[in-house]
C-alpha cells in the first residue's frame, strides 16, 4: 500500500507561486523589435503560447516592470525568436541590463525591421493585433504575418534551469 501523498502547498506567497510555476517546463523564446529610435530591442520572454490557427494569433506577456515595455508598447511588429540548444547564452544576455545585447549576434531583420536571431529554432514574425491587461503583465497578442523554423534542439526552462529537449532517436 502507498503511502499517502503530502498536502499541497496553499499559500498566497509571489515567490511560492513561482516556485509552483517552475515545474511547468516552458520554452524559452527572446522577443525582438525595433525601439522608438530605430535601435533593435529584445527581452527573454517564457511565456508565450499559440491561441489560434485561423486567423494566425500568438500570444506573450511582458512584465510592467519591465525596463523595455514603452519600446514594445509603441511596436507595431515583433518577432518571437524561439531559441535553440546553441543559444543557451542569449537568455541571460537578453534578460540582464546589458546596454548593447545585440553586440556580436548573428541576426537579420525581419518584417518591420524587427530582428530575427541568427540560429533559433523557429521564429514567428508578427504584427501587434492587441494589447491586453494581465495583472503584473501585459499580454500581446500578435498577428502571425510569417514563420520559419529548422531542425534544432528547442532550449526549455523549468525548476529554474535552463535544458535542451532532444529528438528521439530512431
Amino acid at each position: 500500500m502507498n503511502a499517502p501523498a503530502p498536502p499541497f502547498t496553499r499559500t498566497r506567497d509571489p515567490r511560492d507561486l513561482r516556485r509552483s510555476l517552475s515545474h511547468f517546463p516552458t520554452g524559452v523564446t527572446v522577443v525582438t523589435a525595433r525601439g522608438r529610435g530605430g535601435a533593435p530591442i529584445g527581452v527573454t520572454v517564457s511565456s508565450f503560447n499559440a491561441v489560434s490557427l485561423e486567423p494566425p494569433l500568438i500570444l506573450w506577456s511582458l512584465a510592467l516592470s519591465a525596463a523595455s515595455l514603452a519600446e514594445f508598447r509603441a511596436a507595431d511588429f515583433f518577432a518571437v525568436n524561439v531559441l535553440s540548444d546553441i543559444q543557451s547564452d542569449l537568455p541571460r544576455i537578453f534578460s540582464s541590463p546589458v546596454a548593447e545585447r545585440f553586440a556580436g549576434l548573428d541576426w537579420r531583420e525581419g518584417i518591420g525591421g524587427a530582428p530575427v536571431l541568427s540560429d533559433s529554432a523557429a521564429v514567428f514574425e508578427c504584427r501587434a493585433y492587441a494589447r491586453y491587461d494581465g495583472g503584473d503583465h501585459e499580454n500581446i497578442l500578435g498577428e502571425v504575418l510569417q514563420h520559419d523554423r529548422r531542425e534544432a534542439a528547442p532550449l526549455v526552462f523549468a525548476k529554474g534551469r535552463l535544458s535542451t529537449l532532444q529528438e528521439p532517436e530512431g
